[in-house]
Parts: C-alpha cells; sequence; structure tokens
C-alpha cells in the first residue's frame, strides 16, 4: 500500500509480493507441498515473511499484480524537505487507520502454532504491521520496524502511534470531509489540500516525527539485522513466505542460511529472486499452505517428542 507521494503507507522498503491471491492450494501440485514437508519435516526452522502473509488480512500488496509502479520517498527526502513531510504525514496517517484495524489471519496464527511446537525458531518479517505479534508469535524480529510507534529524529523520544493518531484527527478534522481522500487501485491515497494538513512536532524537543520504520535510503539496524540472524543461524532450515525477495535484507538472510547448507522452502505467489536457490518453490497461497504445514509439522513434531 501506498501513499499519495508514492510512498508505502509504511514509508517503508518493507517487501511487498503477491502471495495469497489466485487458485486454491489445492489446484497446484500436492507433490510441492509433499517435497516441502519432507525437507522441513524434523528441522528447527527459521521464518523470513513478506507482505503476501499480511493480504488476507485487508493489507494491500506492494508489489502484487496490477500495481501501479510508484517512488517511494527515501529519508533523506523526507528529512530536506518539510512540503513532503507534510505530505507523508497525510497518506501515513490514512494508513495507519488500515493497519489499525487489521487483524491475524489463519497463517500468522499457524506460524504462532509452529513456534509454540518447537518448530519455529522465530520470525523475522519484512512488514511493518504488527500482526505476527499480535498472533501469538513470540520471537520475532521486525527487521523494517513497526508501525505502531514514531520516533523523534532529535531526541528519541518514541511515541505511541494510536496516540499520536488522535492528536492527528483532532489537528485535521478536515481530513473527513467528502472528497477530501481519492483511494487509489493499489491502495494509494490522493489527498486534496495536503498543505492544510498539520505535521505533528515531538512535544519533548520540538523536532521532526518519523514512524519507527526503515525509509528507502536508511539501513536496517545493525543491532536488529543480528538478531534476525541468529534466529536463522539457531535453525536448520528456512522457510520464506510471501516474499519476493526483492529488498536486500531478506536476500541476506537467505545467503546466511545457504552459507550454513540450511534448506530452503519458498512459498510465494510468483517468482522470486531466489527460486533458484530454494529446495522446494511453492507458487501458492501463504494462508492455505502455512495452515497445512503447521498441521503437518506440528503432528510430525509430536510423534518425535
Amino acid at each position: 500500500m501506498a501513499t499519495s507521494d508514492g510512498t508505502a503507507t509504511d514509508g517503508t522498503a518493507t517487501e511487498r509480493s503477491a502471495a495469497s491471491d489466485g487458485p486454491a492450494l489445492s489446484d497446484g501440485p500436492a507433490t510441492d507441498l509433499e517435497r516441502a514437508v519432507a525437507v522441513l519435516q524434523g528441522k528447527r526452522v527459521a521464518v523470513l515473511t513478506g507482505a503476501g502473509v499480511s493480504t488476507d488480512s485487508g493489507i494491500p500488496d506492494y508489489r502484487g499484480a496490477g500495481r501501479v509502479v510508484r517512488k517511494p520517498m527515501t529519508f533523506q527526502e523526507f528529512l530536506a524537505d518539510p512540503a513532503k513531510r507534510q505530505r507523508y504525514w497525510a497518506g501515513s496517517h490514512l494508513g495507519w487507520r488500515t493497519f489499525a484495524a487489521a487483524r491475524p489471519n489463519d497463517g500468522h496464527r499457524a506460524l504462532a502454532a509452529l513456534e509454540r511446537a518447537g518448530v519455529v525458531t522465530g520470525v523475522v518479517t519484512q512488514n511493518v504491521d504488527g500482526l505476527h505479534l499480535r498472533a501469538g508469535s513470540r520471537r520475532v524480529v521486525e527487521v523494517h520496524g513497526s508501525m505502531d510507534r514514531a520516533v523523534c529524529l532529535t531526541c528519541g523520544q518514541v511515541f505511541s502511534r494510536a496516540d499520536l493518531a488522535a492528536v492527528l484527527d483532532r489537528e485535521n478534522p478536515w481530513i473527513d470531509e467528502p472528497g477530501t481522500v481519492q483511494l487509489q487501485p493499489d491502495g494509494d491515497v490522493e489527498i486534496a489540500d495536503v498543505e492544510r494538513f498539520r505535521v505533528p512536532d515531538c512535544t519533548v524537543c520540538g523536532g521532526v516525527l518519523k514512524p519507527d520504520v526503515v525509509f528507502f535510503g536508511e539501513f536496517v539496524p545493525a543491532e536488529k539485522f543480528r538478531e534476525a540472524v541468529s534466529i536463522v543461524a539457531e535453525a536448520d532450515a528456512l522457510l520464506v513466505v510471501g516474499s519476493s525477495l526483492t529488498v536486500n535484507s531478506g536476500v541476506r538472510l537467505l545467503d546466511h542460511a545457504t552459507r550454513r547448507k540450511h534448506p530452503v522452502v519458498i512459498v510465494n505467489r510468483g517468482a522470486t529472486r531466489s527460486d533458484r536457490r530454494a529446495a522446494v518453490k511453492l507458487d501458492a497461497g501463504t494462508t492455505e499452505t502455512l495452515v497445512e504445514l503447521a498441521a503437518r509439522l506440528t503432528a510430525s513434531a509430536m510423534i518425535d517428542g
């Protein structure tokens, strides 16, 4: 999902791949699922997820079929241009409403169940929607941050996004007037008279506020990436779900897995950049595939235990 300036509504380089649309899993070759189960069975599995995991929760896919290609706002543009910050915050505020209303789907819950069963070592997600944590996953590394927080770029004060949204609603009551907002096919928004939008400042030091997410032009914090690598290192296999592996953070984690000779299973609707490196690639929807994998791998773990 993107804002009116072409930025993803999460403002990040978060992965956006088509994964859950299309025919049901049973319409595809059942042997692919069986092969995936065989590869993962009896192993501790690290999981990397992209936006395809959340499409069934109503969060649009950034790179899905039919999406209009847009140029995301960079961190440098956000810092340098007050007008662009104004446009970004207006669109991001509206996008936050979609994120806040979203609920975990069965795919999120399946991963949480696999963690409880001792199959999954943890989830590394490129998503910023917080749905893995809300579904019950305990060990989650959000490599691109989370939309439920905002941070001051001057003093580092962290603010609840829900509290900030209440302030924005109060300061910009006109945002809900008919005709003010035009939704685009890919979840983007066009906002009339965006120059009227009042951008919040830090209440502690008056500095610039930014959602606590990684923009294009920013690096994933080193400590955060080390946490992600540790999840991969502790596992025996890597399961990539709902990501086209376009963003470097995902590719680097796959590199760590393959260097350790860990087999890789990819579940994604459509091609990814690393299909040839996978032991098994399932061109299938994420939710139904995760539910089936959870049922089979959990049962296997109980027998082995």
